[in-house]
């Protein structure tokens, strides 16, 4: 035998390497033909598909509801859509924490409207941090209240936004879990209709996915030092929140529950965010590109470039796994919906 015939003797019998393992926990916020759209990931099931849910609805891949939550085994398949080897469904409800925290918003919300700025304040009413005029009206705030409302998944009703401009200068966005957004004016300036609803399309992801209320919960529990009963948990988190709201200044604090999330949280709101500005009919393809210009205007590891406080990854490396995702999930290079192609 030939050196050549060897190898190909030895690459022939060589095992096929395994599919990817894959694990999404999201909502199901999109269904296209036979497949559910959850964490920006187009999610198909078969015959051996096991699905654990409390209804019968639950437990039907073909009829799970809009807005369940989903979490899901499975592996990723050649055309980028992940088979379902297992999923447990249910209903998404607001537990104590989403009520008190979109209550400590409003007030923040409130806060902001009455001074004119988005200012923020410390337990003694002390401004720690001002990032500027707060416009409700005018071509800015008309043109990001039409991105934003353009954004929301079928689950999220567009007359619940309550859309802001901020008079600054950086880059910079914020959704909290009340559904007001914050867009700073030098974003808007300097972005495209495509870029801004990406980068909106990451902050409403926040939003929808409970970002804030998670990691709450997390660093609550942790401080708890033990891990208890989920409404036990519940409890003693509704009382403690309801104490940082008050004790801690209400803007200064509710700016740091939606501020500091986990990089997890940040990779997610970077998928979930690109479905929703494809699903808008923006072109998502400007999605790695955007994130290499942040890179560019802050550098790798400036705090500016990770809009506020969370722990996104490196932009170098967000435009790499954005990269992935448009090869994963919008196929062929398809990155904008046919029918809002000329």
């Amino acid at each position: 035998m030939t050196t050549r015939g060897f190898v190909l003797a030895v690459f022939l019998l060589a095992p096929v390497a395994a599919q990817a393992a894959e694990k999404v926990d999201g909502y199901v916020e999109y269904r296209k033909g036979n497949a559910l759209i959850v964490d920006g990931q187009r999610i198909v099931a078969d015959g051996r598909t096991k699905i654990e849910g409390t209804s019968k609805k639950a437990r039907d891949f073909a009829a799970i509801p809009l807005g369940y939550e989903l979490i899901i085994k499975g592996s990723r398949q050649k055309d980028g859509s992940i088979l379902a080897k297992e999923i447990a469904s249910s209903r998404n409800r607001d537990t104590d924490v989403d009520v008190e925290l979109k209550k400590g918003f409003d007030g923040v919300e409130a806060l902001y409207v009455k001074q004119g700025r988005m200012a923020m304040t410390d337990e003694n009413g002390k401004v720690v941090e001002d990032n500027g005029k707060l416009l409700t009206t005018g071509p800015m705030v008309e043109r990001t209240r039409r991105i934003a409302t353009s954004l929301a998944p079928p689950s999220v009703r567009p007359e619940d936004f309550r859309v802001y401009v901020v008079e600054n200068d950086e880059w910079n966005a914020m959704a909290a879990p009340n559904f007001s957004i914050y867009v700073f004016s030098g974003l808007l300036r300097d972005m495209d209709d495509d870029e801004v609803a990406i980068v909106v399309g990451h902050e409403l992801a926040h939003a929808t996915y409970e970002h804030s209320r998670r990691q709450y919960e997390k660093s609550s529990l942790v401080q708890q030092g033990t891990a208890v009963a989920s409404e036990v948990a519940g409890g003693l988190i509704k009382n403690k929140m309801a104490g940082d709201l008050t004790k801690m200044g209400m803007g200064y604090s509710a700016m740091t529950l939606v501020n500091v999330y986990s990089r997890d949280a940040e990779d997610q709101a970077d998928r979930v965010g690109l479905r929703y500005a494809f699903e808008a009919g923006y072109d998502v393809s400007k999605g790695p590109k955007l994130w290499e210009r942040f890179a560019e205007k802050y550098g790798e590891s400036s705090a500016a470039t990770n809009f506020f406080l969370g722990d996104h990854s490196r932009a170098s490396t967000r435009a790499k796994l954005l990269t992935k995702e448009i090869d994963y999930n919008y196929p062929g290079g398809d990155t904008k919906k046919a029918s809002d192609k000329p």
